[in-house]
């Protein structure tokens, strides 16, 4: 049975979108989606960064936690620090963790700008293939 992963970021436009992208990609018994504290639009680096290594989520659109606020989910994930102090409490999570990545939509000159955001996506990978099967376990 699949379990399901809940990834917050503050506008669900960067960090929490390549989180459900990469665990649907890489792990195909976990069920991701995502959202944010404030909906607004998928940057499209995020889209970008994916696409580079075959993930499509282009997509995906910004949506706000309240349209998860009554689903069950095995594990929530705030990949943001703002998101993990505003965060509702989800009542059907049977988990929640924390892991703070830095934003690269702070990133604001043209040429660094995109490789922030490859270097995001691989900071989430390698935190996905170090702890979410774990998390995970029953």
């Amino acid at each position: 049975m699949n379990k399901k992963v809940l990834f917050i970021c503050t506008h669900n436009s960067a960090r929490s979108q390549m989180a459900e992208g990469l665990t649907n990609h890489f792990f195909p018994d976990v069920q991701a989606f995502s959202a944010g504290t404030e909906k607004t639009r998928v940057k499209p680096e995020a889209i970008e960064a994916l696409k580079e290594i075959d993930i499509d989520i282009s997509h995906h659109t910004s949506k706000t936690t309240e349209a998860f606020l009554n689903d069950q989910f095995d594990l929530v994930v705030t990949v943001c620090d703002s998101a993990k102090e505003s965060c509702p409490f989800f009542p059907n999570a049977k988990l929640r963790a924390h892991a703070g990545f830095k934003d690269p939509s702070d990133i604001t000159d043209p040429k660094e700008r995109l490789l922030a955001f490859k270097r995001t996506r691989d900071e989430i990978l390698d935190w996905l293939h170090d702890n979410l099967m774990d998390l995970l376990e029953d």
